[in-house]
């Protein structure tokens, strides 16, 4: 029997292009730690406007080294978003820190300034705001929040490839410490799995190219021992190996030439969801704000009746249409429930958001497929 082909709501677009840059360093002498990697990170300081950048196995694993790299440790809080996937919070757990929960802002999805300033405590060491479905957060105001306190700001950038707040790039940490991707088949670029992390401050960038790489350095201006011979390193920390491959690099080089078309792309079929679906009564569409250009990683409605949710996603399901639900609210889960306590009403207005919100298929490429899913949702709704 025929399997039934199904929308994602996300996809990968690799081209002719990509596979010969793949297939290129495939047949070349390095795999590994060679000159790819270097001019990957090159050409995301150039893309972004960002000094440094430090490409790693995966988003998550640019999480924990930045976090790292802050010097979140046992007692330290960090305050994030509870609409996010658990990595955002994981990344302080792996560190022996504490995830505090901030809400969200009603119409952004985002984390709320407000909300934040009344999570700070003498314990707080940083911020990990979410640009979610990759609309920036509101970062002049939690900049100034970190000012004010002393506190290190990461940007989880995973859905903000390719975003602007402000007229400045996401990931040229403007106003932030550190801002992270991730290369995900789902994300705006890919390199299968992978990550990096970006940053302008020079003692930052030297930390995190020792947690990428079990906490070993060759440099020798770094060396404590530095009259040894040309074999010698020394490990001085306890590092990790997140390291990333020449032809995942390779194909992040090539994906990262068609970016400006994949977020036009992306944000023609978010205006052309906002203008066919805009007169059904029982959806509300996603915002943008004036003052930013989301590169629309997600496209997530919200239903009037929360209840009809489950019966609408089933439906849609079983027409072909592979949507989501982005997020979970992280306080949500087992784990945090059990080891933090929390539970139903600590974050109202992230809850929510979570009971009546779908995500849409949106992706480079999707065509008439975008069709389909619309005159579904007219259908129900």
């Amino acid at each position: 029997m025929r399997e039934k082909t199904i929308i994602p709501y996300g996809r990968q677009y690799i081209d002719k292009s990509d596979i010969r840059a793949v297939t290129g360093i495939l047949k070349s002498k390095w795999l590994t730690q060679g000159p790819m990697v270097d001019k990957f990170e090159k050409a995301l300081c150039r893309y972004t406007g960002a000094k440094y950048a430090v490409a790693v196995s995966s988003g998550t694993a640019a999480l924990h080294i930045a976090c790292l790299s802050a010097g979140i440790k046992s007692g330290d809080e960090v305050i994030t978003s509870p609409i996010t996937f658990v990595a955002s919070a994981n990344c302080v757990l792996y560190c022996g820190g504490r995830p505090v929960f901030a809400d969200i802002q009603r119409d952004t999805v985002n984390i709320d300034p407000e909300a934040i300033k009344k999570k700070l405590t003498k314990k707080t060491k940083a911020l990990i705001p979410v640009h979610f479905a990759g609309h920036p957060c509101d970062l002049e105001e939690i900049s100034r929040i970190a000012k004010d306190y002393n506190l290190i700001v990461i940007e989880d950038a995973a859905h903000a490839f390719g975003a602007q707040y402000k007229g400045s790039k996401i990931g040229s940490c403007k106003y932030s410490d550190m801002a992270i991707f991730s290369f995900h088949p789902v994300k705006h670029i890919t390199t299968g799995e992978g990550g990096a992390v970006l940053t302008n401050k020079k003692e930052l960038y030297e930390k995190l190219l020792m947690f990428r790489s079990h906490g070993i350095t060759k440099e020798k201006t770094r060396l404590i021992n530095k009259n040894k011979g040309k074999w010698y390193y020394e490990m001085q920390t306890l590092g990790f190996n997140y390291r990333i491959t020449d032809f995942q690099c390779a194909l992040g080089i090539s994906q990262l030439k068609k970016i400006d078309e994949f977020i036009k792309q992306r944000r023609d079929i978010a205006e052309n969801y906002d203008r066919k679906l805009s007169k059904l009564d029982e959806i509300i569409l996603p915002k943008e704000k004036s003052y930013v250009k989301s590169s629309w990683h997600l496209y997530c409605i919200r239903l009037k009746n929360h209840l009809k949710r489950k019966s609408i996603f089933d439906k849609l399901i079983k027409s072909g249409i592979g949507v989501q639900v982005h997020y979970i609210p992280v306080h949500l889960q087992p784990y945090h429930r059990h080891k933090f306590g929390y539970g139903e009403g600590n974050f109202p207005v992230a809850e929510s958001y979570y009971d009546s919100c779908i995500t849409l298929p949106l992706y480079p490429r999707m065509g008439l497929a975008q069709n389909k899913v619309i005159d579904a949702l007219r259908r129900l709704c």
